[in-house]
């Protein structure tokens, strides 16, 4: 997509540090680390955010993605990972092609949760939960492909 900065670097148009590759996706460095390590993982095919990317490239970049994750723990030293993605703009989505952030954690980072967790109200949680269902009955592929009800 023309102006994507980063189809500029999967097509290697725009320089990266990166790390790793499979046929629908690349991990690279990210220029602006949260901490040592953080890394990003994008389909090579440009695809907007998580509700625009295809099942196959995004199923690539979680595969590319719990790759990294895994040398972050074993070779970078890290005692956790998060893998973050954002998006639209109301989920700080920046760059708006689809990424996953692989981000290393280690005792005393400058990370914190951006919520503070708290139980929420049980009606608001189920009728959230009514509205998923009706869409995964009534809408083919939207959320048909998830795992069955624990209830």
């Amino acid at each position: 997509m023309a102006d994507c900065l980063f189809c500029a670097i999967a097509a290697g148009e725009l320089p990266a540090e990166v790390i790793a590759t499979s046929e629908r996706a690349i991990a690279f460095m990210d220029i602006n680390p949260a901490t040592r390590g953080h890394a990003l993982v994008i389909p090579r095919a440009h695809a907007t955010d998580v509700v625009d990317i295809g099942a196959e490239d995004l199923a690539a970049c979680a595969t590319l993605a719990a790759g990294v994750a895994r040398v972050a723990r074993e070779d970078l030293g890290a005692e956790g990972v998060n893998l973050l993605n954002s998006s639209g703009r109301a989920a700080w989505q920046t760059v708006f092609h689809f990424h996953l952030h692989v981000i290393p954690r280690y005792p005393g980072d400058p990370l914190r949760l951006p919520w503070a967790p708290a139980p929420g109200d049980p009606a608001e949680i189920a009728a959230a939960a009514a509205s998923y269902r009706r869409a995964a009955s009534s809408m083919s592929g939207a959320l048909s492909d998830s795992p069955p009800s624990v209830e």
